[in-house]
């Protein structure tokens, strides 16, 4: 070893909370709650990733590049056993199964001859964080939910008990006949135990997303609405949250460089701020552009990100941002003050406006539309949004997909619990709430020459209904789904506020409009029995009303 590089130390000492009082017995050397250079410097010495020409560091997740959602289960015990929401999205594990699982999880920390370990937070208001302890055996990952959780200072670290703990290790394989699992690949949750289990996937996104179903887990209970969304503010002081789905321009739009960043994907709405549950920004990078998303952008060729299934030449270093070969959903992670205009605090006053977004795959939606609190709470636990059904030849038609609550995945309790916890603030704050469409106009996706709504339009758009110019247009109510339509905006195309006008085929858009409002009638059946008349009302209807 060069005689500039010093030697690894253990480093047990720096945790106040030791692991053998947690019942982990392990010979491991323990690095804990490393800074960045440190970790990056342990990655790299491990072989885990590369790093770029410009800074960042890169790594490749192997078989699975993004979460491994049938993967995922909860124990089911007396103490969730009438809490969640019980289902595909929320599949049970017996007590049994989960205690083998952790007795294997044990023996095989215990056997490593190395582990990372970070004490982070989950929330940036303190009266509504949790603890968190992450034990990882990948530096790259551990790297990771250290810029994406919220990270202590050290007064905080000097007396940090875990609340909740995530094992992670990616090379451990599952056996569903002892674990009762699906495959060798295990997200389990033991909200009893406060303990999650993650083997089998080197995605780090599984991490970050456990710490988020802990928060939608506890925060209902305090009178907190926790939300899958992005959130800025304005210059005087008006928050704005954005709802969406994967594809759906939420990171985008919310980095926006006349307002200041709270966060791009988890929040808390608790009776005096939206606050972030996260101290970093997780964004998808495939065809990135410094055109249309500068801020962004830049982040790719800082010291500090980590570059998930991005092509990098082995050689060069140099990044390869358009190149799909690894995964569609190459991701980066980077703290969120590598934003020039993010916010200092993580969180900001309770919000003036909600934006439901959407990427109307079938060119029936607006651009943007006015809604009212019971159509808000219809479009929030619908979580719309439609992609293009695939590349195969003879694909024709668009796919609809509904999350309830825009993130299914993450939503252990009943959606009616989130959704009745967002209605009653929206009433209770009279906060104004929009239905953004950033997909296709002019007819569905898969049309020759359709093209995705301009996001020069989009930002027009929702720049005059955050700064309060929209309430002053002249609204047309639409036949099909009953929400308010401007006539007219500044700098934006007319035809592109109307999206029938905007179809060379009337008829063919009418014909695609009674599909798609028959689709959501279809999918909130499943929520009819558990809200009240005025949202039953707020459904689309299958025969347009005109005036």
């Amino acid at each position: 070893m060069p005689r500039h590089a010093p030697r690894p130390t253990t480093l047990t000492a720096a945790l106040c909370y030791p692991l053998d009082r947690q019942g982990i017995s392990t010979s491991a050397e323990i690095f804990a709650n490393l800074g960045t250079a440190p970790l990056v410097e342990h990655a790299v010495r491990n072989r885990e990733g590369l790093l770029a020409a410009e800074g960042p560091l890169v790594v490749a997740t192997g078989k699975h590049t993004g979460r491994s959602a049938k993967d995922k289960f909860f124990v089911r015990d007396a103490g969730t056993e009438d809490a969640i929401w019980w289902g595909k999205t929320n599949a049970p594990m017996t007590p049994a199964h989960f205690a083998a699982l952790k007795a294997d999880f044990l023996a095989e920390l215990a056997g490593r001859e190395k582990l990372y370990v970070a004490d982070l937070f989950g929330g940036s208001q303190p009266e509504h964080r949790v603890s968190v302890r992450v034990i990882n055996e990948l530096a790259w990952h551990s790297l990771f939910i250290r810029t994406l959780l919220v990270r202590p200072d050290d007064a905080d670290l000097a007396r940090f008990v875990p609340e909740f703990t995530i094992i992670d290790l990616p090379s451990f394989r599952a056996d569903p006949a002892r674990h009762g699992c699906r495959s060798e690949t295990v997200i389990a949750v033991n909200f009893t135990e406060k303990l999650i289990l993650i083997g089998g996937t080197a995605y780090a996104g599984e991490m970050k997303k456990s710490v988020f179903g802990i928060l939608n887990y506890l925060l209902p209970t305090q009178g907190v609405m926790p939300m899958h969304c992005s959130a800025n503010v304005g210059p005087k002081g008006d928050t704005a949250v954005f709802f969406g789905l994967s594809g759906t321009g939420k990171t985008t739009l919310s980095a926006d460089a006349s307002r200041t960043l709270i966060g791009d994907d988890e929040h808390g709405w608790s009776d005096t701020a939206v606050f972030n549950f996260e101290g970093g920004c997780y964004a998808k990078m495939i065809r990135l552009s410094a055109e249309a998303e500068p801020e962004i952008y830049a982040t790719t060729r800082r010291f500090g990100t980590v570059l998930e299934n991005v092509v990098i030449d082995p050689v060069t270093r140099t990044l390869d941002l358009d190149d799909a070969s690894l995964a569609e959903n190459s991701r980066g992670s980077y703290p969120i003050e590598f934003i020039p205009n993010s916010s200092e605090h993580n969180y900001g006053p309770v919000p003036q406006n909600i934006i439901f977004l959407t990427a109307d795959a079938y060119g029936v939606l607006p651009p943007i539309a006015r809604l009212t609190a019971d159509q808000a709470m219809y479009h929030f636990l619908s979580g719309y949004t439609a992609r293009v059904a695939g590349t195969e030849i003879g694909v024709t038609e668009p796919e609809a997909t509904f999350s309830t609550c825009f993130g299914a995945p993450f939503m252990p309790r009943h959606p009616s619990v989130y959704g009745n916890l967002l209605k009653e603030r929206i009433a209770r704050g009279g906060v104004k709430c929009w239905l953004v469409n950033t997909g296709w106009s002019g007819g569905k996706a898969t049309m020759p020459g359709i093209r995705r709504m301009p996001i020069k339009a989009t930002r027009a758009l929702l720049n005059a209904a955050l700064d309060g110019s929209l309430n002053a247009a002249t609204f047309r109510t639409d036949p099909w789904f009953g929400f308010e339509v401007p006539m007219a905006v500044a700098g934006v195309d007319a035809k592109l506020l109307d999206p029938r006008a905007a179809w060379a085929d009337r008829a063919e858009y009418d014909r695609t409009a009674r599909v798609l409002v028959g689709q959501f009638n279809e999918n909130f059946a499943q929520f009819l029995d558990h809200v009240d008349e005025g949202v039953r009302c707020a459904a689309p209807t299958a025969e347009p009303v005109t005036a």
